[in-house]
């Protein structure tokens, strides 16, 4: 998963930024707010790790904007030193889905993102995934249209699953390389943007994702890509 956390304690974002990285998730820090709005205009994640106080702003006035501005409901954690009632009780009455009191321990972070993640992103079983024609086996890298396998690249079958996984959400064009290629290349490259709209190209095309089909990749300008279900099809994930 993809990560934003905003915090003006470079310690404490460090912490934060080892600690969910080493259970496997991307972790973009931002030490203020202004950078974090700047960030979630033109790119995509899953998750946002906010403190309360910071140099330019205050936690509650960040999760309003961000309720107000960011089109998907990304899940919002407080990582903040308020810890009496009515500062919980504002801060979950701005937008936050769950809070927690520093000093931060590193058990209870990991136990709330993961808390946090099940309850935002339904858990696909590993074996077998379905959406209406579209059959994918993830254990052994083969999808299925209609019952006949589809030819496809390693990274042509993840980025196929990643879009279908993640239906209706604004998939930044960072959020999809990072999340196909991994952190190993360089963000952004011109080489590796080609590569991205290669890849999508070409599975748009074999996969036949058109609106008669019932599913539309579309290209969303200066952002990155949306996968939508066009018509209801039956099935949905089994």
């Amino acid at each position: 998963m993809r990560v934003a956390a905003l915090d003006d304690d470079t310690v404490q974002l460090d912490l934060v930024k080892c600690t969910l990285e080493s259970i496997g998730h991307d972790c973009h820090v931002y030490a203020e707010s202004a950078a974090l709005r700047r960030a979630l205009q033109r790119e995509s994640f899953d998750l946002l790790v906010l403190d309360w106080h910071l140099p330019d702003g205050n936690g509650p006035d960040i999760v309003r904007w961000v309720r107000a501005n960011v089109k998907d409901r990304v899940p919002i954690l407080f990582v903040t030193n308020r810890h009496q009632e009515r500062d919980i009780v504002e801060g979950l009455t701005a937008g936050a889905d769950d809070y927690m009191v520093k000093p931060m321990r590193v058990g209870e972070l990991v136990a709330r993102v993961r808390a946090l993640l099940r309850r935002a992103y339904v858990e696909l079983p590993p074996d077998e995934q379905v959406w209406g024609r579209y059959r994918f086996l993830p254990t052994v890298r083969r999808l299925e249209v209609d019952g006949a396998p589809v030819a496809l690249t390693q990274k042509e079958f993840d980025l196929a699953l990643f879009l279908f996984q993640n239906p209706g959400r604004l998939l930044s064009r960072q959020h999809l390389l990072e999340a196909i290629w991994g952190n190993a290349n360089p963000p952004g490259t011109e080489l590796m943007s080609r590569s991205l709209d290669t890849h999508v190209s070409r599975v748009r095309k074999v996969l036949g994702l058109r609106p008669e089909g019932g599913f539309r990749l579309a290209s969303i300008y200066g952002q990155g890509y949306r996968f939508e279900t066009v018509l209801a099809m039956p099935g949905g994930p089994d």
